[in-house]
Protein backbone atom coordinates (compact mmCIF):
# COMPACT_ATOMS: atom_id res chain seq x y z
CA UNK A 1 0.00 0.00 0.00
CA UNK A 2 1.65 3.39 -1.35
CA UNK A 3 0.78 5.58 1.81
CA UNK A 4 2.14 7.28 4.76
CA UNK A 5 2.54 5.67 8.43
CA UNK A 6 0.57 7.22 11.08
CA UNK A 7 0.62 7.50 14.30
CA UNK A 8 -2.10 7.50 17.07
CA UNK A 9 -1.26 11.54 17.72
CA UNK A 10 -1.57 12.31 14.08
CA UNK A 11 -4.72 10.32 13.99
CA UNK A 12 -6.23 11.92 16.58
CA UNK A 13 -5.56 15.54 15.07
CA UNK A 14 -6.87 14.34 11.62
CA UNK A 15 -10.37 12.68 13.04
CA UNK A 16 -10.62 15.25 15.79
CA UNK A 17 -10.86 13.14 18.45
CA UNK A 18 -8.85 11.93 22.11
CA UNK A 19 -6.01 9.98 21.80
CA UNK A 20 -7.86 7.24 23.41
CA UNK A 21 -10.68 6.96 20.97
CA UNK A 22 -8.19 6.22 18.10
CA UNK A 23 -6.47 3.62 20.58
CA UNK A 24 -10.39 2.48 21.31
CA UNK A 25 -10.74 2.33 17.49
CA UNK A 26 -7.34 0.47 16.90
CA UNK A 27 -8.69 -2.40 19.26
CA UNK A 28 -12.28 -2.71 18.24
CA UNK A 29 -10.93 -3.33 14.27
CA UNK A 30 -12.80 -0.10 13.46
CA UNK A 31 -9.55 1.26 11.15
CA UNK A 32 -7.11 -1.14 10.01
CA UNK A 33 -3.96 -0.48 12.42
CA UNK A 34 -1.28 -2.70 13.30
CA UNK A 35 0.69 -2.88 16.85
CA UNK A 36 4.60 -2.16 16.54
CA UNK A 37 6.05 -2.62 19.90
CA UNK A 38 3.56 -1.23 22.08
CA UNK A 39 1.93 1.75 19.67
CA UNK A 40 -0.21 1.48 17.04
CA UNK A 41 0.33 2.07 13.16
CA UNK A 42 -1.68 3.18 10.91
CA UNK A 43 -1.70 4.04 6.89
CA UNK A 44 -3.18 6.98 6.14
CA UNK A 45 -5.11 6.42 3.48
CA UNK A 46 -6.85 3.98 5.70
CA UNK A 47 -7.37 7.31 7.85
CA UNK A 48 -8.92 9.18 5.01
CA UNK A 49 -11.36 6.23 3.88
CA UNK A 50 -12.45 6.29 7.63
CA UNK A 51 -13.38 9.76 8.00
CA UNK A 52 -15.18 9.87 4.39
CA UNK A 53 -17.64 6.93 5.27
CA UNK A 54 -18.35 8.58 8.78
CA UNK A 55 -19.45 12.17 9.66
CA UNK A 56 -17.59 13.49 12.98
CA UNK A 57 -16.55 10.23 13.95
CA UNK A 58 -20.15 8.95 13.22
CA UNK A 59 -20.61 5.50 12.30
CA UNK A 60 -22.78 5.32 9.66
CA UNK A 61 -24.74 2.24 10.16
CA UNK A 62 -26.34 3.77 12.96
CA UNK A 63 -27.00 7.35 11.72
CA UNK A 64 -27.72 10.12 14.47
CA UNK A 65 -31.33 11.30 15.10
CA UNK A 66 -31.51 14.83 15.77
CA UNK A 67 -33.56 16.71 18.86
CA UNK A 68 -36.40 18.82 18.20
CA UNK A 69 -36.41 20.41 21.48
CA UNK A 70 -35.29 24.05 21.35
CA UNK A 71 -33.27 24.52 23.95
CA UNK A 72 -33.96 28.69 24.25
CA UNK A 73 -37.28 27.81 25.01
CA UNK A 74 -36.94 25.69 28.18
CA UNK A 75 -35.70 26.33 32.01
CA UNK A 76 -35.08 22.52 32.72
CA UNK A 77 -31.74 21.60 33.58
CA UNK A 78 -30.30 19.35 31.15
CA UNK A 79 -29.13 15.70 30.49
CA UNK A 80 -27.16 13.68 27.97
CA UNK A 81 -27.54 9.88 28.36
CA UNK A 82 -24.51 7.08 27.33
CA UNK A 83 -25.72 3.67 27.76
CA UNK A 84 -28.98 4.34 28.17
CA UNK A 85 -30.63 0.93 26.92
CA UNK A 86 -34.53 1.32 27.52
CA UNK A 87 -33.95 4.60 29.43
CA UNK A 88 -35.72 3.83 32.30
CA UNK A 89 -32.86 5.68 34.21
CA UNK A 90 -33.52 8.65 31.60
CA UNK A 91 -37.20 8.46 31.96
CA UNK A 92 -36.59 8.74 36.23
CA UNK A 93 -34.62 11.66 35.67
CA UNK A 94 -37.37 13.00 33.57
CA UNK A 95 -40.03 12.39 36.06
CA UNK A 96 -37.49 14.24 38.50
CA UNK A 97 -37.53 17.73 36.54
CA UNK A 98 -34.64 17.05 33.62
CA UNK A 99 -34.65 16.84 29.99
CA UNK A 100 -32.97 14.87 28.12
CA UNK A 101 -31.50 15.72 25.24
CA UNK A 102 -29.33 12.99 24.04
CA UNK A 103 -28.90 9.31 23.93
CA UNK A 104 -26.14 7.10 22.81
CA UNK A 105 -26.90 3.27 22.49
CA UNK A 106 -25.47 0.62 20.14
CA UNK A 107 -27.97 -2.15 20.95
CA UNK A 108 -30.40 -2.34 18.05
CA UNK A 109 -33.48 -3.59 20.24
CA UNK A 110 -32.91 -0.57 22.59
CA UNK A 111 -32.39 1.76 20.05
CA UNK A 112 -35.72 0.58 18.42
CA UNK A 113 -37.43 0.53 21.45
CA UNK A 114 -35.97 4.32 22.63
CA UNK A 115 -36.81 5.67 18.17
CA UNK A 116 -40.55 4.24 18.78
CA UNK A 117 -40.97 6.04 22.01
CA UNK A 118 -38.69 9.14 21.86
CA UNK A 119 -38.58 9.89 17.99
CA UNK A 120 -37.36 13.07 18.04
CA UNK A 121 -34.57 12.63 20.73
CA UNK A 122 -30.67 12.54 19.39
CA UNK A 123 -29.96 9.16 19.44
CA UNK A 124 -26.05 8.09 18.64
CA UNK A 125 -24.58 4.41 18.51
CA UNK A 126 -21.05 3.46 19.99
CA UNK A 127 -19.53 6.30 22.07
CA UNK A 128 -15.91 5.47 20.81
CA UNK A 129 -17.37 6.80 17.47
CA UNK A 130 -17.68 10.69 19.07
CA UNK A 131 -16.11 13.10 20.64
CA UNK A 132 -17.11 16.01 23.16
CA UNK A 133 -17.76 18.31 19.98
CA UNK A 134 -19.37 15.81 18.32
CA UNK A 135 -21.97 15.32 21.28
CA UNK A 136 -22.81 18.61 21.82
CA UNK A 137 -23.61 19.80 18.08
CA UNK A 138 -25.76 16.40 18.09
CA UNK A 139 -27.80 17.39 20.77
CA UNK A 140 -28.07 20.83 19.43
CA UNK A 141 -26.36 22.87 21.87
CA UNK A 142 -25.81 26.43 21.84
CA UNK A 143 -21.72 27.08 22.73
CA UNK A 144 -22.90 29.37 25.83
CA UNK A 145 -25.27 26.39 27.23
CA UNK A 146 -23.93 24.85 30.22
CA UNK A 147 -24.64 20.91 30.65
CA UNK A 148 -26.04 20.18 33.79
CA UNK A 149 -25.65 16.24 33.61
CA UNK A 150 -24.12 13.24 32.01
CA UNK A 151 -24.77 10.28 32.82
CA UNK A 152 -24.27 6.33 32.03
CA UNK A 153 -24.38 2.92 33.00
CA UNK A 154 -21.29 1.89 31.21
CA UNK A 155 -21.22 -1.82 30.53
CA UNK A 156 -21.31 -3.76 33.59
CA UNK A 157 -20.45 -7.37 32.78
CA UNK A 158 -16.51 -6.46 32.80
CA UNK A 159 -17.24 -5.71 36.12
CA UNK A 160 -20.05 -8.42 37.23
CA UNK A 161 -19.02 -10.86 39.93
CA UNK A 162 -21.12 -13.62 37.99
CA UNK A 163 -18.76 -12.73 35.11
CA UNK A 164 -14.55 -13.28 34.68
CA UNK A 165 -13.92 -10.22 36.30
CA UNK A 166 -11.62 -9.32 33.94
CA UNK A 167 -11.80 -5.41 34.69
CA UNK A 168 -10.23 -2.85 32.76
CA UNK A 169 -8.67 -5.89 30.83
CA UNK A 170 -11.86 -6.55 29.21
CA UNK A 171 -13.25 -4.38 25.94
CA UNK A 172 -16.14 -3.52 28.16
CA UNK A 173 -13.90 -2.18 30.61
CA UNK A 174 -12.10 0.33 28.46
CA UNK A 175 -15.66 1.30 27.01
CA UNK A 176 -15.65 2.72 30.76
CA UNK A 177 -12.72 5.01 30.73
CA UNK A 178 -13.81 6.25 27.18
CA UNK A 179 -17.25 7.39 29.32
CA UNK A 180 -15.10 9.02 31.52
CA UNK A 181 -12.88 10.87 29.28
CA UNK A 182 -16.36 11.98 27.05
CA UNK A 183 -18.11 12.69 30.08
CA UNK A 184 -15.05 14.76 31.58
CA UNK A 185 -14.58 16.61 28.66
CA UNK A 186 -18.02 17.37 28.10
CA UNK A 187 -17.84 19.18 31.61
CA UNK A 188 -21.25 18.84 33.19
CA UNK A 189 -22.28 20.46 36.31
CA UNK A 190 -22.82 17.05 37.24
CA UNK A 191 -21.75 13.21 36.31
CA UNK A 192 -23.49 10.35 37.57
CA UNK A 193 -22.30 6.79 37.13
CA UNK A 194 -24.29 3.78 38.04
CA UNK A 195 -23.44 0.44 37.98
CA UNK A 196 -23.41 -3.27 39.35
CA UNK A 197 -22.36 -4.52 43.02
CA UNK A 198 -19.44 -5.71 41.32
CA UNK A 199 -17.59 -2.84 40.49
CA UNK A 200 -17.01 -1.94 44.61
CA UNK A 201 -14.67 -5.30 44.44
CA UNK A 202 -13.59 -5.38 40.59
CA UNK A 203 -9.38 -5.39 40.29
CA UNK A 204 -7.61 -3.64 37.22
CA UNK A 205 -6.28 -6.70 36.63
CA UNK A 206 -7.82 -10.06 37.52
CA UNK A 207 -5.33 -13.16 38.21
CA UNK A 208 -7.45 -16.75 38.40
CA UNK A 209 -8.15 -17.86 41.27
CA UNK A 210 -6.37 -20.95 41.07
CA UNK A 211 -2.99 -19.11 40.50
CA UNK A 212 -3.34 -17.47 44.34
CA UNK A 213 -1.64 -18.64 47.92
CA UNK A 214 0.61 -20.77 48.38
CA UNK A 215 3.43 -20.97 45.93
CA UNK A 216 2.66 -17.93 43.98
CA UNK A 217 3.57 -14.22 44.43
CA UNK A 218 1.81 -11.76 46.05
CA UNK A 219 -1.12 -10.28 44.29
CA UNK A 220 0.27 -6.70 42.69
CA UNK A 221 -1.71 -3.54 43.44
CA UNK A 222 -3.45 -3.87 40.38
CA UNK A 223 -4.85 -7.33 41.23
CA UNK A 224 -5.81 -6.06 44.46
CA UNK A 225 -9.90 -6.10 44.74
CA UNK A 226 -11.46 -2.33 44.34
CA UNK A 227 -8.86 -1.22 41.97
CA UNK A 228 -11.13 -0.29 38.96
CA UNK A 229 -13.51 1.84 41.13
CA UNK A 230 -10.15 3.57 43.32
CA UNK A 231 -9.02 3.73 39.45
CA UNK A 232 -12.22 5.98 38.68
CA UNK A 233 -12.19 7.40 41.41
CA UNK A 234 -8.72 9.06 41.36
CA UNK A 235 -9.52 10.06 37.53
CA UNK A 236 -12.89 12.12 38.53
CA UNK A 237 -10.96 13.93 41.64
CA UNK A 238 -8.17 14.13 39.97
CA UNK A 239 -10.63 16.40 37.12
CA UNK A 240 -11.79 18.98 40.19
CA UNK A 241 -15.24 16.50 40.64
CA UNK A 242 -16.82 15.86 44.15
CA UNK A 243 -17.16 12.45 44.51
CA UNK A 244 -19.79 10.31 47.24
CA UNK A 245 -21.56 6.67 45.37
CA UNK A 246 -23.03 4.31 47.74
CA UNK A 247 -24.70 1.06 46.84
CA UNK A 248 -28.52 1.30 47.00
CA UNK A 249 -31.56 -0.70 47.40
CA UNK A 250 -34.08 0.55 44.80
CA UNK A 251 -36.84 -0.78 47.09
CA UNK A 252 -36.12 2.30 49.76
CA UNK A 253 -36.48 4.54 46.84
CA UNK A 254 -40.22 3.03 45.90
CA UNK A 255 -39.15 0.39 43.79
CA UNK A 256 -41.58 -2.82 44.05
CA UNK A 257 -38.47 -5.14 43.65
CA UNK A 258 -34.55 -5.31 45.98
CA UNK A 259 -32.44 -4.16 42.89
CA UNK A 260 -29.26 -3.16 44.33
CA UNK A 261 -26.88 -0.75 42.17
CA UNK A 262 -23.74 1.60 42.63
CA UNK A 263 -24.56 5.25 42.28
CA UNK A 264 -21.63 7.65 41.99
CA UNK A 265 -22.64 11.39 42.25
CA UNK A 266 -19.57 13.62 41.31
CA UNK A 267 -20.17 17.63 41.15
CA UNK A 268 -17.92 20.00 39.00
CA UNK A 269 -17.63 22.37 42.10
CA UNK A 270 -15.56 19.78 43.63
CA UNK A 271 -18.01 18.93 47.04
CA UNK A 272 -19.28 16.14 47.98
CA UNK A 273 -22.84 15.38 47.44
CA UNK A 274 -25.47 13.91 50.21
CA UNK A 275 -26.73 10.49 49.66
CA UNK A 276 -29.92 9.84 48.13
CA UNK A 277 -33.23 10.30 50.28
CA UNK A 278 -35.46 7.21 50.83
CA UNK A 279 -38.88 7.05 50.21
CA UNK A 280 -39.33 3.89 51.72
CA UNK A 281 -37.72 1.47 54.26
CA UNK A 282 -38.14 -2.33 55.14
CA UNK A 283 -40.43 -2.33 57.88
CA UNK A 284 -41.36 1.57 57.93
CA UNK A 285 -38.58 2.93 59.87
CA UNK A 286 -37.86 6.48 59.92
CA UNK A 287 -41.55 7.04 59.86
CA UNK A 288 -41.46 6.52 56.05
CA UNK A 289 -43.65 3.27 54.02
CA UNK A 290 -42.98 0.67 53.91
CA UNK A 291 -41.19 -0.98 51.06
CA UNK A 292 -43.71 -2.22 47.88
CA UNK A 293 -44.91 -5.09 47.52
CA UNK A 294 -45.06 -7.39 44.18
CA UNK A 295 -49.33 -7.40 44.75
CA UNK A 296 -49.68 -3.88 44.95
CA UNK A 297 -47.12 -3.33 41.67
CA UNK A 298 -49.12 -5.55 39.53
CA UNK A 299 -52.49 -5.03 41.41
CA UNK A 300 -52.89 -2.04 37.88
CA UNK A 301 -52.51 -5.31 35.43
CA UNK A 302 -56.52 -6.01 34.87
CA UNK A 303 -57.44 -7.38 31.81
CA UNK A 304 -53.76 -7.09 30.21
CA UNK A 305 -52.92 -9.63 27.67
CA UNK A 306 -49.48 -11.13 29.02
CA UNK A 307 -46.07 -12.45 26.99
CA UNK A 308 -44.26 -14.63 28.49
CA UNK A 309 -42.65 -17.45 28.47
CA UNK A 310 -43.26 -21.12 29.40
CA UNK A 311 -41.64 -23.60 31.29
CA UNK A 312 -40.47 -26.87 30.48
CA UNK A 313 -43.52 -29.62 31.93
CA UNK A 314 -40.23 -30.92 33.64
CA UNK A 315 -40.24 -28.05 36.09
CA UNK A 316 -43.98 -27.68 36.13
CA UNK A 317 -44.09 -30.57 37.74
CA UNK A 318 -42.70 -29.57 41.07
CA UNK A 319 -43.97 -25.44 40.32
CA UNK A 320 -47.71 -27.27 40.79
CA UNK A 321 -46.73 -28.00 44.38
CA UNK A 322 -45.45 -24.63 45.63
CA UNK A 323 -47.39 -21.63 46.43
CA UNK A 324 -46.15 -18.02 46.48
CA UNK A 325 -42.80 -17.04 48.55
CA UNK A 326 -41.62 -20.51 48.38
CA UNK A 327 -39.05 -22.53 46.44
CA UNK A 328 -37.34 -26.10 46.14
CA UNK A 329 -36.53 -26.07 50.09
CA UNK A 330 -40.06 -26.53 50.38
CA UNK A 331 -40.65 -29.70 48.35
CA UNK A 332 -40.53 -32.82 50.28
CA UNK A 333 -36.67 -33.97 50.28
CA UNK A 334 -36.86 -36.62 48.12
CA UNK A 335 -38.17 -34.21 45.55
CA UNK A 336 -35.85 -31.94 46.65
CA UNK A 337 -33.12 -34.00 45.48
CA UNK A 338 -35.06 -35.38 41.79
CA UNK A 339 -35.64 -31.75 40.90
CA UNK A 340 -32.34 -30.24 41.28
CA UNK A 341 -30.26 -33.33 40.76
CA UNK A 342 -26.78 -33.42 41.12
CA UNK A 343 -26.80 -29.59 42.08
CA UNK A 344 -28.57 -30.44 45.19
CA UNK A 345 -25.73 -31.40 46.65
CA UNK A 346 -23.40 -28.44 45.69
CA UNK A 347 -22.81 -25.36 48.19
CA UNK A 348 -24.58 -22.39 48.15
CA UNK A 349 -27.66 -21.23 48.79
CA UNK A 350 -29.61 -21.76 45.41
CA UNK A 351 -32.64 -19.86 46.02
CA UNK A 352 -33.31 -19.24 42.36
CA UNK A 353 -34.28 -22.52 41.82
CA UNK A 354 -38.02 -23.49 41.31
CA UNK A 355 -38.55 -19.73 43.06
CA UNK A 356 -42.27 -18.47 42.79
CA UNK A 357 -42.35 -14.73 44.03
CA UNK A 358 -43.70 -13.73 47.35
CA UNK A 359 -47.48 -12.12 46.82
CA UNK A 360 -46.49 -9.48 49.77
CA UNK A 361 -42.74 -8.71 49.68
CA UNK A 362 -40.78 -6.26 46.80
CA UNK A 363 -39.86 -8.75 43.81
CA UNK A 364 -36.16 -10.58 44.05
CA UNK A 365 -33.60 -8.67 41.38
CA UNK A 366 -35.35 -9.21 38.07
CA UNK A 367 -32.67 -10.80 35.50
CA UNK A 368 -32.98 -10.87 31.68
CA UNK A 369 -34.45 -14.68 31.03
CA UNK A 370 -36.80 -15.67 34.10
CA UNK A 371 -36.88 -19.50 33.29
CA UNK A 372 -33.44 -19.95 33.50
CA UNK A 373 -33.12 -22.86 36.01
CA UNK A 374 -30.76 -21.00 38.55
CA UNK A 375 -32.49 -17.95 38.17
CA UNK A 376 -35.94 -18.83 38.29
CA UNK A 377 -38.49 -15.93 38.37
CA UNK A 378 -42.20 -17.54 38.43
CA UNK A 379 -45.72 -16.00 39.35
CA UNK A 380 -46.86 -16.78 42.62
CA UNK A 381 -49.83 -18.73 41.93
CA UNK A 382 -50.03 -19.42 37.95
CA UNK A 383 -47.55 -21.91 36.32
CA UNK A 384 -45.69 -19.68 34.21
CA UNK A 385 -42.53 -16.90 34.20
CA UNK A 386 -43.04 -13.70 35.26
CA UNK A 387 -44.76 -11.54 31.64
CA UNK A 388 -43.06 -8.67 30.04
CA UNK A 389 -45.91 -6.38 31.54
CA UNK A 390 -44.97 -7.42 34.77
CA UNK A 391 -41.63 -6.91 34.33
CA UNK A 392 -42.04 -3.82 33.09
CA UNK A 393 -44.42 -2.78 35.93
CA UNK A 394 -41.37 -3.77 38.70
CA UNK A 395 -39.38 -1.74 36.55
CA UNK A 396 -41.50 1.28 36.91
CA UNK A 397 -41.95 1.86 33.24
CA UNK A 398 -44.97 3.37 32.14
CA UNK A 399 -47.50 1.67 31.11
CA UNK A 400 -47.82 3.44 27.58
CA UNK A 401 -44.03 2.81 27.17
CA UNK A 402 -43.09 0.44 24.10
CA UNK A 403 -40.32 -2.68 24.75
CA UNK A 404 -39.63 -3.29 20.84
CA UNK A 405 -37.86 -6.47 19.43
CA UNK A 406 -38.63 -10.45 20.16
CA UNK A 407 -39.72 -11.47 23.82
CA UNK A 408 -36.30 -12.39 24.65
CA UNK A 409 -34.65 -9.32 23.56
CA UNK A 410 -37.68 -7.38 25.65
CA UNK A 411 -37.25 -9.38 29.15
CA UNK A 412 -33.43 -8.27 28.74
CA UNK A 413 -33.87 -4.91 27.93
CA UNK A 414 -36.57 -4.48 30.98
CA UNK A 415 -34.32 -7.23 32.99
CA UNK A 416 -31.07 -5.11 32.37
CA UNK A 417 -32.86 -1.41 33.08
CA UNK A 418 -32.56 0.93 35.96
CA UNK A 419 -35.72 1.63 38.00
CA UNK A 420 -37.21 4.65 37.53
CA UNK A 421 -38.07 5.43 41.21
CA UNK A 422 -33.78 4.71 41.65
CA UNK A 423 -33.38 7.47 38.78
CA UNK A 424 -36.37 10.09 39.92
CA UNK A 425 -34.39 9.89 43.64
CA UNK A 426 -31.00 10.63 41.71
CA UNK A 427 -32.94 13.73 39.68
CA UNK A 428 -34.62 14.85 42.94
CA UNK A 429 -31.06 14.96 44.98
CA UNK A 430 -29.62 17.05 41.77
CA UNK A 431 -31.82 19.82 41.42
CA UNK A 432 -32.48 19.82 44.85
CA UNK A 433 -28.28 20.70 45.77
CA UNK A 434 -28.74 23.05 42.23
CA UNK A 435 -31.66 25.08 43.65
CA UNK A 436 -30.20 24.77 47.25
CA UNK A 437 -33.25 23.32 48.68
CA UNK A 438 -32.95 21.15 51.76
CA UNK A 439 -31.66 17.40 51.01
CA UNK A 440 -32.94 14.84 54.19
CA UNK A 441 -30.84 12.26 54.89
CA UNK A 442 -31.05 9.62 58.06
CA UNK A 443 -28.66 9.30 60.52
CA UNK A 444 -28.01 5.28 60.13
CA UNK A 445 -30.23 4.69 56.70
CA UNK A 446 -29.23 0.82 55.61
CA UNK A 447 -29.43 1.59 51.90
CA UNK A 448 -28.31 -2.06 51.57
CA UNK A 449 -27.66 -5.43 53.02
CA UNK A 450 -23.93 -4.99 52.35
CA UNK A 451 -21.53 -3.08 54.79
CA UNK A 452 -18.64 -0.58 53.72
CA UNK A 453 -20.32 0.18 50.62
CA UNK A 454 -20.10 4.04 51.02
CA UNK A 455 -17.31 6.12 50.06
CA UNK A 456 -15.66 6.61 53.60
CA UNK A 457 -16.04 3.08 55.01
CA UNK A 458 -15.46 1.70 51.56
CA UNK A 459 -12.08 3.56 51.01
CA UNK A 460 -10.49 2.83 54.20
CA UNK A 461 -11.24 -1.13 53.90
CA UNK A 462 -9.11 -1.16 50.59
CA UNK A 463 -6.48 1.17 51.74
CA UNK A 464 -5.78 -1.60 53.96
CA UNK A 465 -5.24 -3.75 50.89
CA UNK A 466 -3.67 -1.13 49.07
Amino acid sequence: MDSTLLDVKSVSTILDISLQQVRNLCRGDKIPAQKIGGAWIMYEQDINEYYDVTSCGKAKNQSAQYTSIDIESTQKPIALSFFSGAMGLDLGLEQAGFDTLLCCEIDNACRKTITKNKPDIALIGDILDYNAKDIRKLAKLPSDREIDLVVGGPPCQAFSTAGKRKGLDDIRGNVFISFLEMAIELNPKFIVIENVRGLLSAPLKHRPHNQRGAGYTPLLPEEKRGGVLKYVLDVLRNAGFGVNFNLYNSANFGTPQKRERVVILCSRDGEKLPFLTPTHSENGDFELPKWRTFRSAVSILKNVKHEHLEFPEKRLKYYRMLKHGQNWRNLPVDLQKEALGKTYYSGGGRTGFFRRIDWNKPAPTLVTHPAMPATDLAHPTENRPLSVQEYKTLQEFPYSWKIEGSLIEKYRQIGNAVPSGLGQAIGRLLIAYMTKKPIINYDGFKYSRYRNTDTINWEKEISKQH
